[in-house]
């Protein structure tokens, strides 16, 4: 089944995402995580591709038994940084094998071992090409990420819709957004998107903030920024690991409720593969 065919329906529509464990970690760690996600019911779980391909194989594992053995549709990220066409051509034949049609295409992190990587000796450059190489390739449902922020690499926002746009006309479905906490940065990139003639749905992406190291981690790699409201939180709680938690969570559910409330098509959850705390989220907005 195509994940399109989820928003076509008009209820909002429960994902989330999982990412495979490292390499030194037993591969069933992840499934005592499935085991819990699933009785929450979602309609789809997408599985993250690490940087490089490092994890590529256990994606496309994970991506499969989630449908065959769990009965959920699943998304396999796909990233193009590094990767020949011919490359990506096999993992895309892999896939299908697999039986797995739906792809999250996107560029890919730099790779923290080449972080001076020369983009004009790449096959790929822009996640743009990835989508009308998958969209030529076969019968997928392709997802693309956004940015309500705008991308850390570009320097306006305005470019950066521009260079979305051209996702969405390569063949892109649908949208999932990369972690906000105020909504009214979503709501106001939604208008800005929709004026760039961007009509697909966008499905906002939310994590909960579970330990003030995990904000620090959050501005340095995607450069969020954090409202007032939340950065009063990490500061109370600083030192209280368990209220910050709870406060971690109920922020997020607020956020969610608001969401739902402002007739958005579903709601993506960065699980971090914490089972308990996305199941309290999942609970207190009536969502699954």
């Amino acid at each position: 089944m195509k994940i399109i065919d989820f928003y076509r329906k008009g209820a909002p529509v429960l994902s989330m995402e999982v990412f495979p464990p490292k390499k030194n970690y037993p591969l069933e760690t992840i499934f005592y995580t499935l085991n819990g996600l699933k009785k929450l019911k979602p309609a789809y779980i997408s599985v993250t591709y690490g940087a490089g391909g490092g994890n590529k194989d256990r994606t496309v594992e994970i991506a499969s038994r989630i449908k065959k053995e769990y009965g959920i549709e699943s998304q396999a990220h796909l990233t193009c940084i590094g990767h020949s066409k011919s490359q990506v051509s096999s993992i895309l034949d892999e896939l299908l094998e697999e039986d797995i049609h739906n792809v999250m295409a996107l560029r890919g992190d730099i790779p923290q071992d080449d972080p001076d990587i020369d983009f004009s000796k790449q096959e790929y450059r822009y996640a743009w090409e990835l989508v009308r190489d998958i969209r030529a390739k076969g019968d997928f449902g392709i997802a693309a990420a956004a940015h309500p922020e705008g991308h850390p690499e570009c320097r306006r926002l305005s470019e950066d819709l521009e260079h979305l746009k051209k996702k969405v006309d390569m063949g892109v479905d649908f949208l999932i957004t990369q972690l906000f906490f105020d909504n009214r940065i979503f709501y106001d990139f939604i208008e800005k998107a929709q004026k760039k003639g961007i009509n697909c749905p966008i499905v906002p992406g939310i994590m909960p903030v579970l330990n003030s190291r995990q904000i620090r981690r959050i501005i340095y790699l995607c450069g969020a920024s954090i409202p007032a409201k939340l950065l009063k939180l990490v500061d109370k709680y600083e030192n209280s690991p368990l209220d910050m938690e709870k406060a971690g969570i109920e922020y997020a559910s607020q956020q969610v409720a608001d969401l739902i409330a402002n007739k958005v098509p579903g709601i993506h959850l960065y699980t971090m593969n914490k089972t308990e705390q996305i199941s309290q989220i999942v609970k207190n907005v009536g969502l699954g």
